[in-house]
């Protein structure tokens, strides 16, 4: 609770009002407690006065209809010094207020004397004086006791509710792709959070250029190998179109095999730089099957060398909002990872259909399939997994989450029970997409 800043909030705020409470309640207490007290006095001086011009008979009905806990007792002491001990000792006392103890019992007493010399007192026991005034007391503060729970009520919403931009802000940022570095905007946000958002967006612009210069690296540097492993993979050609020894047609297979995979590691990250820039795709529309069917086309004669039974399971008409080329690429690369991880006489089926309203890709492999610690880190840039094969980039499955992502769909992976893997993209289709 003290690393909060919303605990602390309460924890203060709550401190400052329960001890500003505390004390306006003991000064409210005791104020009320002396007003009781006063009060009764007052009534005291009044019987007193009224006593004054008339001597009392013992048995005046002063007390009729009164309610016993506020009923007073006038006694006569005559105008001299008799009766019992406790009426001797009071004539000893000057006219006044008094606290004077009787029978053991501590009693408020006023002492008049009148114009022919006689005296009497007015009295009341303390103890009912003083329960008469912490009642009168306890009600007066009552208030503070119920208001304070009502505050701290009161003081955690406000907490909640200053608070809740902050929350909602990292609700925003955690929603966000990766790949989504646009600024965030200060409208309808608190003026206080305005230097720390001014703050995201500075590093934002930072982590962006060093982003963009990062791609513009691996474009420019991919791009200026291409020329020179594509006039090494020509000369292999050309070289094993000659006689050679058969020791050199071994290192000349194995010089043609790494031109191959060189160009396919280039191609695959001019793709990746080319699909990190930020823009939105082409507002056209592609049909899907039609890009599966092609790509299938292209990859057959490899499936076969392969030993590898490549067919749709299932092809329904599906049209995608987004460029022909992106979805060739991203059915391209499933396909063509389904088909290295695939053992000889094993199953790769395809899927294109409509589930409601998305369009499901689906590509279904009979080989081993991912651990399920490397389900996720397997979309990241040059990650092969604990399995990786001997020809493959790691970017794959990187530049088909980055597609299908600017296309606004979602791609997710999952084991199969026969030992393989399904990889499943749903697009929104056409009109929603728009």
């Amino acid at each position: 609770m003290t690393h909060s800043l919303r605990g602390r909030l309460f924890i203060g705020l709550t401190l400052m009002i329960v001890s500003t409470g505390l004390l306006a309640g003991i000064v409210a207490f005791r104020w009320a407690f002396d007003e009781a007290i006063e009060m009764q006095d007052s009534i005291l001086t009044q019987i007193g006065a009224f006593a004054l011009s008339s001597r009392l008979q013992k048995d005046t009905p002063i007390n009729a209809g009164v309610d016993p806990e506020a009923q007073v007792t006038v006694e006569e002491l005559g105008d001299k010094p008799s009766g019992s001990p406790g009426a001797r000792a009071l004539w000893i006392l000057q006219d006044g207020l008094h606290v004077v103890s009787r029978d053991q019992t501590p009693w408020r007493i006023m002492l008049r004397t009148r114009a022919d010399g006689s005296r009497f007192a007015v009295g009341q026991p303390t103890a009912m004086r003083d329960e008469i005034a912490r009642d009168s007391a306890l009600h007066a503060i009552l208030p503070f006791l119920v208001l304070a729970p009502c505050l701290m009520l009161v003081i955690a919403l406000v907490v909640w509710q200053s608070l809740r931009p902050m929350t909602e802000l990292a609700g925003q940022l955690d929603a966000r792709r990766s790949d989504d570095l646009s600024k965030l905007l200060l409208d309808g946000t608190p003026r206080e959070l305005h230097p720390f958002i001014a703050s995201i967006n500075r590093l934002l612009e930072r982590i962006q250029a060093l982003m963009e210069q990062q791609r513009r690296f691996v474009a420019d540097a991919a791009h200026e190998l291409r020329t020179p492993i594509t006039a090494m993979s020509l000369q292999a050609e050309n070289l094993s179109q000659t006689e050679l020894p058969p020791e050199s047609l071994d290192r000349l297979a194995a010089l043609r095999s790494g031109a191959r995979r060189t160009a396919h590691l280039l191609e695959q990250l001019l793709a990746l730089a080319r699909y990190d820039i930020d823009r939105k795709p082409e507002a056209s529309v592609t049909s899907l099957d039609r890009c599966a069917k092609e790509v299938v086309s292209d990859v057959m004669a490899t499936a076969t060398e392969r030993g590898v039974d490549l067919g749709f399971e299932i092809i329904e008409p599906a049209l995608v909002r987004g460029e022909y080329a992106m979805l060739t690429s991203v059915v391209h690369n499933l396909v063509d990872n389904a088909l290295r991880h695939t053992p000889q006489g094993g199953r790769v089926d395809i899927g294109v259909f409509r589930d409601g309203a998305q369009i499901i890709l689906q590509v279904e492999d009979t080989g081993p399939g991912i651990p399920v610690g490397d389900l996720e880190r397997v979309f990241e840039p040059f990650v092969r997994g604990s399995r990786p094969t001997e020809e493959g980039t790691g970017l794959g499955l990187s530049i088909v989450k980055r597609i299908v992502e600017r296309l606004k769909g979602s791609v997710t992976l999952e084991n199969v029970p026969r030992a393989g893997l399904r990889v499943t993209v749903a697009f929104p289709p056409a009109a929603e997409a728009a």
